[in-house]
């Protein structure tokens, strides 16, 4: 996957906005203002982190080798998924949709309605 394809990916979820607000070098994406998506414009191959539930982000750690513990983040609930194409894309997709849902399952009714 590269970052055109992430960022497409992303941006066609639904209330989903992409901004820069810790510099020009990181490109995030939230769901009704809130993160499930942080990578870096810089890094090759791509890496970003996702929000993950805390039991299912040590089972992934522990099955593959480009998934680790959250760079910068709460690492209990964040991975860093480094795409090195040992993972197909399709499954990269699964933990973007994965941390997409955990964020938007988290707003307040009146949001998500």
């Amino acid at each position: 996957m590269h970052i055109d394809e992430l960022r497409d990916y992303c941006l066609a979820k639904p209330h989903v906005e992409e901004s820069t607000p810790f510099g020009p070098d990181n490109l995030v994406f939230k769901v009704h203002g809130k993160i499930f998506l942080i990578t870096d414009f810089e890094s090759s191959p791509l890496q970003f982190n996702v929000k993950c539930d805390p039991e299912k982000a040590i089972e992934l750690r522990e099955e593959h080798n480009c998934v680790q513990p959250g760079y910068h983040m709460n690492k209990k609930h964040w991975n860093t998924v480094i795409c090195d194409s040992t993972v197909p894309d399709s499954l990269i997709k699964e933990w973007i949709d994965h941390s997409y849902s955990l964020v938007f399952k988290s707003l307040p009714k009146k949001t998500r309605g």
